[in-house]
């Protein structure tokens, strides 16, 4: 549902209103195939990263901006929708109090195991069962900032393209290749060529501080509550510990991959 152009909508029960709300929906998203992101940042860093939104949403009497000056061009030299409402129907639409200035509807990206690129980058992400979006926006977040070369979801895990996962992703969700497979259709595809699997564990487990990482590393995480099937344990090339000094037994989920993933970066530099 697009069109080209400007225009301006003023009514809550406006089609537009409510199939941007929609979006927040997950059957919605995956039926239209598309996607809300929020805030200047975040669309400025994915026209960055060459991805415009299809649809431009903006507040009336918002504050002067250069870069959202630059991102109206680029939707209007593209082809793409301007629309402009009141900040109360862009609460509606994002589901956020206070809502930022402006809003965007993107196409969501191609997430097949294909589309990947092993060899593009050292350091990959895997999460297994992830469920809170959260974290998988942090895990996102991570991956952009050890230059991975993005995030496997495997099996049941939070949609990447929900409203909570690319704001917490802080635009990483547009820096990132991000693809979803279930557990023996990534094992294929990960045997297939070059790759070590590393999780952390208990089980004939290495300190983590000095492994022998080797790149491509696929650095695995399980969910927050259960953690890794022991079958999947198995399955990893290496398997690393991390000290728990004090009452807790673990760590949250996003942080392991983050702790895993600074090691194997100085490891492989």
């Amino acid at each position: 549902m697009s069109f080209a152009g400007r225009r301006e909508i003023t009514g809550f029960s406006n089609p537009t209103v409510k199939y941007l709300r929609s979006l927040r929906d997950k059957k919605h998203r995956k039926r239209e195939g598309k996607f809300l992101a929020e805030g200047l940042r975040l669309l400025t860093d994915a026209r960055e990263c060459g991805r415009l939104p299809e649809t431009l949403v903006m507040a009336k009497g918002r504050d002067p901006h250069a870069l959202l000056t630059e991102l109206e061009g680029a939707v209007e030299a593209h082809g793409g929708e301007i629309i402009e409402t009141t900040a109360d129907i862009l609460t509606k639409i994002t589901g956020k109090d206070n809502p930022q200035a402006v809003a965007g509807v993107f196409s969501e990206f191609d997430t097949s195991l294909s589309a990947l690129d092993r060899s593009s980058a050292d350091i990959w992400m895997v999460a297994q069962a992830l469920r809170d979006p959260g974290n998988l926006g942090t895990m996102l977040r991570t991956c952009d900032a050890v230059g991975a070369g993005g995030l496997i979801l495997i099996d049941d895990c939070a949609d990447p393209f929900s409203v909570e996962a690319v704001r917490a992703s802080m635009g990483a969700i547009f820096t990132q290749q991000v693809a979803q497979a279930d557990w023996a259709d990534f094992v294929t595809w990960l045997r297939a060529g070059d790759g070590q699997l590393v999780a952390a564990s208990l089980r004939d487990a290495v300190p983590y501080r000095g492994a022998p990482y080797a790149g491509p590393c696929f650095i695995l995480v399980g969910n927050e509550s259960r953690g890794l099937p022991e079958e999947y344990e198995a399955e990893c090339d290496l398997r690393v510990t991390m000290p728990m000094k004090g009452r807790a037994d673990s760590l949250n989920a996003a942080v392991a991959g983050a702790v895993l993933a600074y090691e194997v970066l100085a490891s492989l530099d």
